[in-house]
């Protein structure tokens, strides 16, 4: 297992590599200047533009500037943004903030989705089981910004349960609304796996085999058929937590949270190459780490997985 692990850590390197090559040039092809486009309609003198071109190597080809990101990435120097603070800083600052939401998003997501697709293969074709299709079926039709807009109206403003925005009170707390309408938006599609899976496994033989040897339906659901049935839906919340990790951005921006869906859409507005390179290849990491731990969740989940070297 151990090799396992060290062969899945050495993926992340051509991964890294990859990732950041790419999305470096998608910056460097976007058109338009981003240092005129800092100045507006008042821009300066030329003087002054080639000095800033030169402190932010923009006026340098496109491989020494990767290059020489790349290697100030190695000496933990993630550039500065245009506004003159450093990269690392703003990241430490905004990415805990989204790590939180992600978090908070995937374990509301996962609670929803475990008993709900639980009770609904339980009961199978009742009016329950309907019921509960139908309400995924919204939840996946709706658009998250509605859902946003929704939930702040009324869980925020009308009913006042909790606070309409988040702000400067981004802790575990404050994040509850967003947190709650992202959960809701992903939600759907694992409680159908769970659901899908768990039918399937209520029919496999050892099941049957578990209630002729005398085990309660109490004991084979939840220990036996729940476990097993768990590995699909385990893989897409992983896939889950990347996409929320980056594409919380409409939610941050209507609650007015002060992660990194909000800053990198202003990097990219702005075409801060270091900004946008360093956040995506933050996501890069985590992801291909979060996808490994899921690889080794499966282990646990059903002992017939063996990793060999």
């Amino acid at each position: 297992m151990a090799s396992y692990v060290l062969r899945r850590i050495l993926q992340v390197i051509p991964v890294f590599l990859g990732a950041t090559l790419l999305i470096y040039f998608m910056v460097f092809a976007m058109p338009g200047d981003p240092i005129r486009a800092l100045f507006g309609d008042k821009p300066p003198s030329d003087a002054v533009i080639e000095a800033l071109r030169a402190q932010y190597k923009l006026d340098q080809p496109f491989i020494v500037q990767y290059l020489s990101y790349l290697g100030g990435i190695f000496r933990l120097d993630f550039g500065t943004t245009f506004s003159g603070q450093d990269v690392l800083t703003v990241l430490g600052r905004t990415f805990p903030v989204t790590l939180r939401l992600a978090v908070m998003a995937v374990v509301i997501a996962f609670v929803l989705a475990i008993i709900i697709g639980a009770t609904s293969a339980i009961f199978k074709g009742t009016w329950y089981d309907q019921l509960m299709l139908v309400v995924a079926l919204i939840f996946i039709a709706v658009p998250v910004f509605v859902l946003a807009f929704v939930g702040q109206f009324f869980l925020g403003v009308k009913w006042g349960i909790f606070n309409p925005t988040v702000g400067a009170d981004n802790g575990w707390g404050g994040l509850w609304l967003p947190a709650i309408v992202l959960g809701l938006s992903v939600y759907a599609t694992s409680m159908r796996l769970t659901r899908s899976s768990m039918i399937e496994m209520m029919g496999q033989d050892w099941v049957r085999t578990a209630y002729g040897k005398g085990l309660s339906r109490g004991r084979v659901i939840p220990v036996h058929v729940l476990r097993n049935s768990l590995i699909p839906m385990v893989t897409d919340m992983a896939t889950t937590f990347g996409t929320l990790m980056v594409g919380a951005t409409v939610t941050e921006g209507i609650f007015n949270v002060p992660g990194v869906g909000n800053t990198l859409y202003q990097a990219i507005l702005r075409h801060e190459s270091p900004t946008i390179v360093s956040f995506v290849t933050v996501f890069v990491v985590v992801y291909v780490f979060v996808n490994l731990l899921i690889d080794l969740l499966y282990g646990l989940l059903d002992p017939r997985i063996r990793y060999v070297s």
